[in-house]
């Protein structure tokens, strides 16, 4: 999961890192010849896509680094966490509801992938069948009980066809 995700911002860091080093150079040499810098827009804005860009490629690179922290080891064999898929029972709603545990990369809420830094997210982390969750939200408070759980070595196990 967190591969693809990897894959994304290197093409993502890629993209950014041309057109820093080629792009950009090459625009705002242009914008410099047409003279006078003070009452250039070319200029200015080949500058401020300058600055853009540098930022967001320190964002990718934090980013990627943060991914590669992520350790299979350290998530737990028996409580909700990164990868987990969680069934609850919002008494709010009166439903059960699915939510998968992914990066905020991959969240999508009408298709129930939230992130673990998503308020549901942090609020079902650590939790295990039978536990509730009282999840503050912008819509107020909610309260879910877990009802079943899937880990990641869970559906790892499933995939190979053999048991923990």
């Amino acid at each position: 999961m967190t591969e693809h995700i990897k894959k994304q911002l290197l093409e993502e860091i890629q993209k950014l890192e041309h057109e820093l080093a080629h792009e950009l150079p090459a625009e705002i040499k242009k914008a410099v010849a047409l003279g006078d810098l003070s009452e250039n827009a070319e200029y200015h804005m080949a500058k401020q896509r300058q600055e853009y860009v540098n930022a967001r490629l320190g964002q990718m690179k934090k980013r990627m680094a943060e991914l590669s922290l992520v350790n299979l080891a350290n998530i737990p064999h028996d409580r909700a966490a990164f990868g987990s898929t969680v069934t609850v029972y919002d008494s709010s709603k009166e439903e059960e509801i699915v939510y998968k545990l992914v990066t905020s990369e991959e969240s999508d809420v009408a298709k129930g992938l939230i992130s673990t830094t998503s308020p549901i997210g942090r609020g079902l982390i650590g939790k295990k069948v039978g536990d509730v969750a009282t999840i503050v939200t912008p819509n107020g408070k909610r309260e879910m009980e877990v009802l079943k759980l899937i880990t990641i070595h869970d559906e790892a196990a499933a995939a190979t066809g053999s048991e923990q």
